[in-house]
């Protein structure tokens, strides 16, 4: 399971920073017209962007985390949920920007991309603090 999720995360965060590049090039394709999307600073163009750039920040975190995978000293499903809970993240993330670009109402469903990358971040945090408490001969 543990090489499993560490491969699924890792070659997830390569795709996800392609697509990212592929968003970038489709926006960009109009970005140089000032009414594009309502003009730089409207709400469709800034979460449309938000969007973009979350493809790579979860991406890269993606892969992050397959690094750390060897050093989450937890016992499963804990490494599983947070490599399942980061990529669940990763994708609706952009899901939400690009739906809250389309409609305001959907601003709440923010809290589900949040929920599901801060739940994935903590967990990897105390594997990792597990680990280092551990290999420094303090108990956890």
């Amino acid at each position: 399971m543990l090489a499993y999720s560490a491969i699924l995360n890792e070659t997830f965060g390569w795709l996800w920073m392609g697509v990212g590049v592929l968003s970038g090039a489709a926006l960009g394709l109009r970005f140089h017209r000032d009414r594009f999307l309502g003009g730089y600073a409207s709400w469709p163009r800034r979460l449309l962007r938000l969007g973009h750039i979350a493809f790579f920040g979860l991406g890269i975190l993606n892969v992050l985390f397959a690094c750390s995978l060897p050093r989450i000293d937890l016992a499963p499903p804990w490494p599983a949920i947070a490599s399942f809970a980061l990529i669940a993240g990763a994708v609706l993330m952009p899901t939400c920007c690009a739906l809250a670009a389309w409609r305001r109402k959907f601003v709440p469903l923010f809290a589900a991309p949040v929920l599901s990358v801060a739940t994935a971040i903590t967990i990897t945090w105390i594997g990792l603090l597990i680990h280092a408490l551990q290999q420094t001969g303090a108990s956890p």
